[in-house]
């Protein structure tokens, strides 16, 4: 089954001294249902998976899998620069019962061809057969950037498993490629906020992102308008979306992203290094920003 809707992308709770607040997640999951999100993708760039060891990431999925309702499916990411890592996540995931798995790919050793990612997302896919595998694809971060379109070319007789694609990158006629390949059989899931609209135009049906954590509502508002084959209120509801993005970025990217979560009542506690987490000034700021691009007001309306 496909995924649809909203996915949030959560940031992973953690006490002022830099461990796991785990304790957190089951409030956390709560919410993100009350807000009407359909999954959670956990432990990836938001959740600063690469930040954690690889015992902390598997104490993470358990407590989410364990905490979510039914209704919020838990995708695992298990990408990790060693492939031995990423099969133990994903054995792990597997055994906890997780929806799903993600997989970025290697990001320090990259792979030289498509062949070569394939192979690598077999051999993750292949420890966890029992569940949906998502391959997570993200540039920016990774630096790898085959087509998708070839990458499902090449992987849908490898990868038994293979569901789909966590697309998080700017081409949109790769995108529409995905969305249509062999019929529309894979999960393509738009993996970029900013954009959702022109993800919808071009086929999206689901979406994972870290915004939709602190503003599900207004996402749902720009679906609904777009489905109702409402423009004008779709765009408006991106703008919306895209200003408040802006003050996010303007006052340090993931880390004000985090913070986010504070002024909206759930606190997720610090960064780890090398990110920098925003000093009381710096919060003060950011909400004063957030006041004026009206976030308080439109986020969390139906």
């Amino acid at each position: 089954m496909k995924l649809n809707g909203l996915v949030a992308a959560p940031f992973t709770p953690l006490q002022r001294d830099g461990s796991l607040n785990l304790g957190q997640i089951e409030q956390y999951s709560a919410m993100l249902v009350a807000n009407g999100v359909s999954g959670a993708f956990i432990c990836g760039t938001t959740g600063e998976g690469a930040s954690l060891t690889t015992a902390e990431r598997m104490q993470v999925a358990e407590r989410w899998v364990s905490a979510a309702p039914r209704e919020l499916k838990v995708i695992v990411h298990v990408g990790h620069a060693s492939l031995a890592d990423c099969r133990t996540l994903a054995q792990h995931a597997e055994k906890n019962r997780a929806h799903a798995v993600g997989c970025l790919a290697p990001y320090f050793f990259k792979p030289a061809s498509i062949d070569d990612l394939v192979s690598f997302c077999a051999e993750v896919a292949a420890a966890a057969p029992a569940v949906p595998f998502y391959y997570y694809h993200m540039p920016s971060i990774t630096g790898v950037s085959f087509s998708m379109a070839d990458f499902l070319a090449a992987a849908e007789n490898r990868i038994p498993t293979l569901a789909g694609i966590k697309f998080t990158y700017e081409n949109l006629m790769d995108y529409e490629r995905c969305v249509s390949f062999s019929g529309g059989r894979y999960d393509i899931l738009f993996g970029r906020d900013e954009m959702l609209l022109a993800g919808l135009a071009t086929g999206c049906r689901g979406a994972i992102g870290s915004s939709y954590n602190y503003a599900a509502p207004l996402y749902q508002r720009l679906m609904a308008a777009f489905s109702a084959g409402d423009l004008d209120a779709a765009r408006r509801e991106q703008g919306r979306a895209n200003e408040m993005i802006a003050v996010m970025i303007r006052h340090g990217g993931l880390q004000a992203a985090k913070a986010i979560m504070g002024l909206i009542g759930l606190d997720c506690g610090p960064v780890r290094l090398p990110l920098r987490s925003l000093n009381a000034e710096q919060i003060s700021a950011l909400r004063a920003d957030l006041e004026k691009c009206g976030f308080f007001e439109y986020r969390s309306r139906l």
